[in-house]
């Protein structure tokens, strides 16, 4: 087939190939389907230093199977180094501006005929799925895959908090990370950077098997050339992603996040990824079909020892998917052209320790809850699967704290208390702004005991205990949360997903009318401009 360069005007394409040309681009290759090939490595973030080194691979199977890929790479944040300081407020809007850099690199050179995504982490992968449907162009993408620990999950929590209460110094907590976080690729845990992998692979925009391959293997590098190899046939079939990502598509992506007791993030970013392919897919959607997915393992944050690295021996997603079939949609495509149904009929069945089958689950229902009521009229989200079932009943009096920094303040003072219920606002997408993962909260508050946490900011994927998030509306719109004050009692029941707050009409309108909204002083153009522009949690933190 004709390429889009060959459909320029001639003196363009002239120009144009000129141009390629000096960078190196041989003239007789360049009638061939243009690839690019979308790379976000750094040398800052665990789950991109080897990306250059599988694009290598990648450019070797779109050149074998007839293409010529071009590179260009976009920015990645480590969410691990963002964590508990300012830098914490760019890593959401990171994603649009990630989405948006490709989509300019895209439409500007008005060359490329497909794509190729190279990426890990917790908004990057988002992100390029949301330029993948905005663009709309035919493309694979490469996913990092995750790194194999070297010592058990519950043995880097206790460095962790042993170094809080003071008892190993800075080296001793390093020499522990490292072992925990010990090659390139993504953090062992099922945080967001694993779900959101997983969910490339689900919604089909990944070959099948390829999330959970480990980052430094040889079958990782044959999957990237695989991967480069099949963008030239979805080119030449002119076979583009939202003819792949369509609402049964993201149907069995909520499905396997829920059965996987995976990250609360997917509630933000399956509804902006699914808003670029003309869906819309809300917090009622991963309630819906939480009810009726049964939570089939329980890798940490979870409970107990495994990993994701624990998954890729057992058959990895396929076999999820294989026990989920009677909770899925099979008529599904992926990039290799085959149906659900084709692709996971060599897949493994259920080992039955680590991955659960449909009739022997952990849980009759999915690892996530939407919480409704008078504190949260468009709804708030909680890992029900990493809740002990002792706090799924939960009531105590409000302690409000108008940033992270205040409550974290308050615990290393002593100031918290055993039954206390954690407000934490002033945090959301808008308010933030940027919207701050809380997780060091939750690490700090851990040692206070019996506590609960519920915020209008978001939780790491790692995060794990009573913490409530998402809340929605946030504060910055003067959603209930706004209104809240010490002693007021808040009742949490994940069982009828309510979140009830004590309070009678009269005193809520009299607190709505003296309310003063907290101003904050914040120096970056950048983020003023994103919280002006920009919805709440429940819509997915899109812009306006």
């Amino acid at each position: 087939m004709d390429n889009v360069l060959s459909k320029m005007p001639a003196y363009q394409r002239a120009i144009a190939k000129g141009h390629l040309g000096s960078c190196g681009a041989n003239y007789r290759n360049l009638d061939r389907p243009i690839i690019a090939v979308v790379n976000s490595w750094n040398e800052i973030v665990p789950g991109h230093a080897h990306l250059r080194d599988l694009a290598a691979h990648v450019k070797r199977g779109i050149i074998d199977n007839g293409g010529h890929p071009l590179e260009f790479n976009t920015i990645a944040i480590c969410d691990g180094i963002a964590q508990g300081h300012d830098g914490m407020r760019y890593v959401l809007p990171s994603r649009e501006l990630i989405s948006d850099s490709i989509e300019v690199m895209i439409k500007a050179h008005g060359i490329f005929d497909g794509m190729v995504l190279l990426g890990s982490c917790d908004k990057i992968v988002p992100a390029m799925l949301m330029a993948a449907a905005k663009l709309n162009i035919p493309t694979a993408m490469v996913t990092g895959g995750p790194m194999i620990n070297q010592i058990k999950p519950s043995e880097s929590k206790s460095a962790r908090q042993q170094f809080i209460r003071g008892e190993i110094d800075e080296e001793k907590l390093v020499e522990a990370t490292v072992k925990y976080y010990p090659t390139a690729g993504i953090c062992p845990f099922l945080g967001t950077a694993n779900t959101m992998s997983i969910a490339v692979e689900t919604l089909g925009l990944s070959l099948t098997g390829s999330s959970l391959i480990p980052a430094i293997s040889r079958e990782k590098e044959q999957n990237a050339y695989d991967t480069g190899y099949t963008v030239v046939n979805l080119v030449n079939q002119n076979i583009q992603p939202r003819d792949i990502m369509t609402k049964e598509a993201f149907h069995n992506t909520t499905a396997v996040i829920l059965a996987m007791g995976a990250s609360l993030n997917s509630v933000l970013h399956l509804p902006a990824i699914a808003k670029e392919c003309g869906i819309e897919w809300t917090y009622r959607d991963f309630d819906r079909i939480s009810r009726k997915t049964p939570l089939l393992t329980q890798v940490t944050p979870n409970g107990g020892e495994y990993t994701v690295a624990d998954l890729y021996p057992v058959g990895g997603i396929p076999t999820i998917m294989k026990e989920l079939i009677p909770v899925l949609a099979t008529n599904t495509v992926g990039v290799n052209g085959k149906s659900l149904a084709e692709n996971l009929e060599s897949a493994a069945d259920a080992d039955g320790v680590i991955i659960h089958s449909f009739t022997d689950a952990f849980s009759r229902e999915g690892g996530i809850a939407v919480l409704y009521g008078n504190l949260a009229p468009e709804g708030a989200v909680v890992k029900c699967s990493a809740v002990p079932k002792e706090k799924w009943i939960y009531s105590g009096p409000a302690k409000v704290f108008d940033s992270e920094e205040a409550c974290i303040n308050a615990a290393q003072k002593g100031e918290l208390s055993s039954g206390d219920v954690l407000i934490i606002r002033n945090e959301g997408p808008i308010g933030g702004p940027g919207m701050r993962e809380m997780h060091r909260a939750t690490e700090i508050i851990a040692a206070v005991g019996d506590a609960a946490i519920v915020t209008d900011g978001r939780f790491s994927g790692a995060s794990g205990g009573l913490s409530i998030g998402y809340l929605s509306p946030e504060a910055a719109e003067r959603g209930p949360i706004a209104f809240v004050q010490n002693g007021d009692r808040v009742s949490i029941n994940i069982y009828e997903r309510s979140i009830h707050w004590e309070i009678t009409d009269e005193e809520y309108q009299n607190r709505k009318e003296n309310y003063q909204p907290v101003i904050k002083d914040i120096k970056s153009e950048f983020l003023t401009l994103y919280g002006a522009n920009t919805t709440s949690s429940a819509k997915g933190a899109v812009r306006r």
